[in-house]
C-alpha cells in the first residue's frame, strides 16, 4: 500500500523522500516497482478477461454464483469467493 502511493506521487516528491516519511526503504520501493506480477496475479488477469467476456454474453445480467458455475463447466479451477471478488474489482 505505501509503495503504490509512492507510486502515484513520484511525480510530485522525490522518491527517497517518501520513502523515508512512510519508513520504507528505497531498495524495497524499487525490487516492488520492477518485479513482474506473480503468477495468481496473472491468473487472476487472465480470469477478469473471461468473465466479461461472459458478462456481455449474458447482457450483464450475471451475478457471482452463476458465473462461478459458468466457469466450472468451461474448466476453470477457481473457487466461489474468488470470482465474486474479482467481479467486485472488475466493476462486474
Amino acid at each position: 500500500m505505501k509503495f503504490r502511493m509512492i507510486q502515484r506521487c513520484r511525480d510530485a516528491f522525490p522518491i527517497r523522500l517518501m520513502c523515508r516519511y512512510l519508513r520504507v526503504s528505497a531498495r524495497g520501493y524499487y525490487g516492488w516497482a520492477t518485479r513482474p506480477p506473480s503468477a495468481r496475479a496473472q491468473e487472476n488477469a487472465r480470469l477478469v478477461v473471461r468473465m466479461r467476456d461472459l458478462h456481455t454474453q449474458h447482457d450483464g445480467v450475471i451475478g457471482s454464483p452463476r458465473m462461478w458455475e459458468e466457469l466450472r463447466y468451461a474448466g476453470e479451477r477457481c473457487g466461489r469467493h474468488r470470482v465474486a471478488r474479482l467481479m467486485r474489482c472488475a466493476g462486474l
